[in-house]
C-alpha cells in the first residue's frame, strides 16, 4: 500500500521538500493540493529529506498538500504507434491523439555495454554537400551543431530529418518557441516525413522539468527502436536550453554553482545523454545530432566547452553555412574511403583551395595587386560558397563529387588542382584538357 505524506517542509520555486523514507532517486510522486493533482519527480535525497520537482509548478501547492510516491521512475510508452505522433516533454500527447499506455519502458537508463558496440562503419547520407562530402556523418556518431542565436540551426535539423537515409527520426525539442515547434510540425507533415518521426517537444511555456526529460525520453525510445534493428537518428535542439533548465533547478535548490552558475556536474549530465549513441553488434544504431547555441558566439561558454570534450567533433554553423574550418567529424575517415575512390581527394583538395581563397580575400581587402592565380581563386571561392556551402543545395553524394570536379575544371588547370594524376585521368571532365599532374 502506498504511503501518503501530508506535510511539505518547504517550497522554493517549483521544488517542494518533504521528509520521507524508502524513496529512490528520480522516483515519481503525485502531489495533490487545492490547485489539483500533478506529477513530481525526486531530484535530491539527503537522508530522509526528499526534494521533488513538481511538473505543473508549485503555484497553489500549500504545506498541507498530499504527496504519494508511485514506486517507480518515469515511464514512457513504446510501440510502433509512436510513429507520426507528437508528445510533450512529459510524454503526453500534444497532437490531440490517443493516449498510449502499452509497452512502458524506463527512461534515463545506463549507456550500452561497450562489448555490445561495434566500430562505426556506415555513412548517414543527408543530401547536404558540406556534410556528405566534407564532414561525413557516421552512423552511431554523436555530434553537436554549434551556432550563435539567429543561425538557422532548426531549419538545418528539419532538412536533415527530411533527407537523412535512416529508418526512424526522433526529434527532441527543448525550450522551443511555439513558432519553431509549428515549423517542425508543418515541415514534417507537408513532406510526409512525419510518418517515420516521433516528436517530443518542450516549449518555453511548459514546466522546466519537462525540458530535462526530453533527451532521456527521446533516447529511451530510440534505443528500443534500435534494438529492433532500426537505424535511428536523434535530433535534439537546443542542448543549451537543457543546461539552462538544469541551472535553474540547481539555483532553486541552492546548490553551490560552478562556472557561470551552471551545476558542477554539467559535464556528466551532458555525457550521460551523448553516450547513448551506439551501433549494436546484432541490431540497429543510434546517431545523435544536437544543436547547441553559443551565447555571444562564445565557444568557451560552459555548454559548448564541455560538449566539445564529449563528442567526436562538431558542425559549426556561421552566417547561414556550415563553416569548413570550424567543423570537424572525427569519424569521417572510417567511411569516406569506402564511398568513392575520389572522395577523400576531393574533400582535402577543395578545402585547401578554399583556404587559399580566404587568404586572397584578405590580400584583396588590403589593396594588394591580384595575380592571375588570385583571380582564379576568387572565381573558385565564390562558386564554392554558392554551389557547395549554401544550405539550400540538395544533391546526392555522387552528384556533389561530380560537381566538385566540374568546379575545379572550370577554374583551374588539372596540374593546379593538386589532386593525384590517376584520379585526374579518371574523373576530370572530358570536355576539359588534361595535362600531367
Amino acid at each position: 500500500m502506498q504511503k501518503v505524506y501530508h506535510r511539505v517542509e518547504s517550497i522554493a520555486g517549483n521544488v517542494i521538500t518533504i521528509r520521507a523514507t524508502g524513496v529512490t532517486y528520480r522516483e515519481l510522486a503525485e502531489v495533490e493540493s487545492r490547485a489539483g493533482t500533478s506529477l513530481a519527480q525526486v531530484i535530491r535525497l539527503n537522508g530522509d529529506e526528499v526534494a521533488l520537482q513538481v511538473f505543473a509548478g508549485a503555484r497553489g501547492v500549500a504545506t498541507d498538500a498530499q504527496v504519494r510516491f508511485l514506486g517507480h521512475a518515469m515511464h514512457v510508452p513504446f510501440s510502433d504507434a509512436l510513429l507520426g505522433r507528437i508528445f510533450t516533454g512529459g510524454a503526453n500527447p500534444r497532437d490531440k491523439g490517443p493516449v498510449l499506455n502499452e509497452g512502458l519502458i524506463d527512461i534515463g537508463g545506463p549507456s550500452v555495454n561497450p562489448a555490445k558496440r561495434i566500430i562505426p562503419r556506415r555513412m548517414v547520407r543527408t543530401g547536404i554537400p558540406m556534410i556528405d562530402v566534407f564532414n561525413t556523418l557516421v552512423e552511431s556518431q554523436k555530434l553537436p551543431i554549434f551556432a550563435r542565436a539567429g543561425e538557422p540551426y532548426n531549419p538545418l535539423l528539419a532538412r536533415i530529418a527530411l533527407q537523412a537515409e535512416v529508418d526512424i527520426i526522433i526529434l527532441g525539442g527543448m525550450g522551443l518557441k511555439h513558432d519553431d515547434y509549428l515549423f517542425f510540425r508543418d515541415t514534417l507533415e507537408e513532406s510526409g516525413a512525419l510518418s517515420r518521426t516521433v516528436m517530443f517537444v518542450h516549449t518555453a511555456s511548459d514546466p522546466v522539468v519537462e525540458c530535462l526529460l526530453v533527451p532521456d525520453i527521446s533516447l529511451a525510445v530510440a534505443e528500443q527502436f534500435a534494438l529492433q534493428g532500426k537505424r535511428v537518428l536523434v535530433l535534439l535542439t537546443d542542448m543549451t536550453n537543457f543546461a539552462d533548465a538544469m541551472k535553474e533547478i540547481a539555483i532553486t535548490m541552492e546548490q553551490i554553482p560552478s562556472n557561470r552558475g551552471y551545476p558542477g556536474d554539467l559535464y556528466s549530465q551532458l555525457a550521460a545523454r551523448y553516450e547513448k549513441a551506439v551501433d549494436f553488434d546484432t541490431a540497429g544504431s543510434i546517431t545523435i545530432l544536437a544543436a547547441t547555441t553559443m551565447p555571444g558566439d562564445d565557444v568557451t561558454h560552459p555548454v559548448p566547452d564541455n560538449t566539445g570534450y564529449i563528442t567526436e567533433g562538431q558542425f559549426y554553423l556561421s552566417n547561414g553555412r556550415i563553416e569548413p574550418f570550424g567543423s570537424l567529424s572525427r569519424l569521417k575517415q572510417l567511411v569516406n574511403g569506402k564511398t568513392r575512390d575520389d572522395h577523400r581527394a576531393i574533400m582535402s583538395g577543395m578545402i585547401q583551395l578554399y583556404a587559399q581563397y580566404k587568404e586572397t580575400i584578405e590580400k584583396q581587402s588590403m589593396g594588394f595587386r591580384m595575380s592571375e592565380w588570385d583571380v582564379k581563386l576568387l572565381k573558385y571561392g565564390e562558386r564554392f560558397e554558392r554551389e557547395m556551402m549554401d544550405l539550400s543545395v540538395n544533391i546526392p553524394l555522387e552528384q556533389a563529387l561530380d560537381g566538385g570536379w566540374r568546379l575545379l575544371a572550370d577554374c583551374f588547370e588539372p596540374i593546379e588542382s593538386g589532386l593525384p594524376s590517376k584520379l585526374i585521368q579518371r574523373f576530370w571532365p572530358k570536355t576539359a584538357a588534361v595535362t600531367a599532374a
